[in-house]
């Protein structure tokens, strides 16, 4: 029942990327994204989001083969869907493993890594110049693991402190993220002062490839206003300063 990837299908997608890549000239970045092998495959076998994983997890034990070719088809489709984006406009893109928490080190080694892996050695042959981003939430215990799999950035969520991260992967793998989002509820001073402190600790053990982000996306109900002046903040933030 597996089938080829069809990027015509996803067509409104490069014309999104392709219109905004006009629009924005080089004022800014125009950015790409992917979901991981492993949290696509939740959703696959799951059906649906869950709590504990409990169908997938109990396949890579029952069913390992099942489990490897649906990640494999998953990987190959993705390679595609990323070389799309970028032949479409997008000038980096970001691999959201956002489950990849849910597995222990271990696990994780076994059932994500290799097939992100697949899908970074695919781009990077046809695309060797565009950086790659991998993000996992809840990666407190996988970022070492993370820089092995040959991306140019690794986000961080909030639960890792930024310092903790630099001294963690070493000076050179870029940084990215990792704002606290709910700061972004909270008053004008407070954001700033989280965001001076997160591009203080990007630089620290003589560090400076971070990209400033969120340790996660803006939530749900999180004001405008807030989500401005976090953006106006980083941009009137300089490292002399700190």
């Amino acid at each position: 029942m597996l089938k080829p990837m069809e990027c015509e299908m996803m067509s409104f997608v490069g014309e999104a990327l392709t219109e905004l890549r006009k629009e924005v000239g080089n004022k800014s970045a125009v950015l790409g994204f992917i979901g991981s092998p492993w949290t696509l495959a939740t959703y696959i076998v799951e059906g649906k989001s869950s709590r504990i994983y409990k169908n997938i997890k109990t396949m890579m034990y029952s069913d390992p083969e099942t489990l490897d070719a649906i990640l494999k088809h998953t990987a190959e489709a993705l390679t595609e869907y990323v070389r799309f984006q970028i032949d479409s406009g997008a000038q980096a893109v970001q691999i959201f493993d956002s489950w990849g928490g849910q597995l222990t080190p271990v696990d994780w080694e076994v059932w994500s890594k290799p097939y992100i892996q697949l899908i970074v050695d695919g781009v990077k042959r046809t695309h060797p110049t565009t950086p790659l981003t991998l993000y996992a939430n809840g990666s407190g215990g996988l970022l070492e693991r993370m820089a092995t799999t040959g991306v140019d950035c690794i986000g961080l969520d909030w639960s890792v402190d930024m310092a903790d991260g630099r001294k963690r992967l070493g000076d050179d793998i870029a940084l990215q993220g990792n704002v606290d989002p709910i700061i972004l509820f909270s008053d004008k001073e407070s954001i700033s002062a989280k965001v001076k402190e997160v591009v203080r600790k990007g630089r620290a053990a003589g560090g400076s490839k971070h990209v400033l982000n969120l340790g996660h996306g803006v939530l749900v109900g999180t004001p405008e206003e807030s989500v401005a002046h976090f953006f106006e903040t980083n941009r009137n933030t300089l490292y002399k300063d700190l």
